[in-house]
């Protein structure tokens, strides 16, 4: 996305959520945006940028606050560090945020779980950019009931063999490693499914389908028909990769709603622009209540999310506790409101908001996923309740 809003302004760094190296973060970040690491990509080849902003980021260095080091110890990773990153990177360019999401997502659970061996064959590949990482959990009929997964995993001498299909798979397709979730049964439901690295080149390991959607992102379905890998790329013990899958969504879930905070960010900057200078009926259309009314709720929303966002990221970083109502609160309000923002926005934008290519067009089609994937808004709603009813 190119305009002249391409740097993010940040008066909440004063919030007492923030310590003064998470300025030194966002300080690193301006000047890789501003030194062209997101406008020198072509984003008419998804696969091709994706690839390209994975090593750029990784080289400035930026990967290293999502991507544990191998001998590093995940759990310290600091989320509103991630947050703060991902804010910035979508208020630049969606494709930008998506890249530097997946690194941490596809390897979180081999930092979590994996063997000293898997963590330094994997872990600098994806932290330097070489590698691209993904996580490949849901299935056609297992997207937010992840207990119905089908893809298995049986056990052969010292080898796994896998058979089924995942989908909806972020980097499906082009990454170099694949944190894989299958059924092994050690118990029904969640409590029999385990984790895995796959590599795109083992036998029996193929793309079936690549998935456009309404933001060009690189997604896929893959296909595993006797796929065997060596059961030392199992992650932690038998039965317990749903665990190791909600501890690392855990890790990157308020990051989710930093993202949208980044798109709301940005349309709201867009429509300050636009509503200052379009003239309409001898005046600006700043100048009409209506549209300082709307500005006015849009500003007052975003800043409401951003508070829930970066209180679930300080409690877990500096409180040391849970943050799953937090977090699914900060995810069903950040990404909501940011839907409500950028429709205003383009409103506001009238013609010129639909037309392809506009800055606020793109924010639409990229904002939209936000509120389904990584646990839709009904299912936030649902964590929300379930925890404000547990007994206390």
């Amino acid at each position: 996305m190119n305009s002249p809003a391409q740097t993010i302004s940040r008066d909440w760094l004063d919030w007492p959520f923030f310590e003064p190296h998470h300025r030194v973060t966002c300080d690193a970040l301006d000047r890789f945006v501003a030194q062209g690491g997101v406008q020198a990509v072509d984003h008419r080849d998804i696969d091709g940028a994706c690839r390209k902003l994975v090593r750029a980021l990784g080289a400035a260095g930026l990967l290293d606050c999502a991507v544990a080091a191998p001998d590093g110890d995940v759990t310290s990773i600091d989320s509103r560090s991630i947050c703060l990153s991902r804010e910035t990177l979508a208020y630049a360019d969606g494709l930008a945020d998506f890249a530097f999401a997946m690194q941490g997502l596809g390897s979180g659970a081999i930092a979590l779980a994996g063997s000293s061996e898997l963590r330094h064959a994997v872990l600098p590949k994806v932290r330097s950019g070489e590698w691209l990482a993904a996580f490949a959990l849901s299935e056609q009929g297992a997207g937010s009931d992840v207990a119905a997964m089908t893809c298995a995993a049986r056990e052969d001498g010292d080898s796994y063999v896998l058979n089924g299909e995942k989908t909806w798979i972020s980097n499906g397709g082009i990454a170099d490693v694949y944190t894989l979730f299958a059924r092994t049964g050690e118990a029904p439901g969640a409590r029999g499914i385990s984790a895995f690295v796959v590599f795109p080149d083992d036998p029996g390991f193929s793309v079936a389908e690549r998935i456009d959607i309404v933001a060009p992102h690189p997604l896929a379905t893959l296909r595993l028909d006797n796929c065997r890998i060596p059961n030392s790329r199992r992650l932690g013990a038998p039965g317990g990769g749903f665990k190791i899958a909600m501890q690392t969504l855990d890790i990157f879930r308020a990051s989710v709603a930093a993202a949208a905070l980044g798109f709301a960010r940005r349309a709201l900057e867009e429509a300050r622009l636009h509503a200052q200078t379009r003239r309409m009926f001898g005046a600006t259309l700043a100048d009409l209540q209506l549209t300082q009314a709307a500005l006015g709720d849009m500003a007052t929303e975003t800043d409401a999310a951003a508070l829930l966002t970066y209180r679930a990221a300080w409690r877990r970083d500096v409180q040391k506790l849970p943050t799953t109502r937090e977090a699914a609160m900060a995810k069903l309000a950040a990404t909501e409101t940011a839907q409500q923002v950028v429709d205003r926005a383009v409103q506001m934008f009238g013609g010129r908001g639909v037309r392809k290519g506009e800055i606020v067009e793109s924010l639409y089609r990229e904002v939209r996923a936000l509120r389904i994937y990584e646990g839709a808004t009904e299912v936030q709603k649902l964590i929300v309740a379930r925890e404000l009813l547990k007994p206390r």
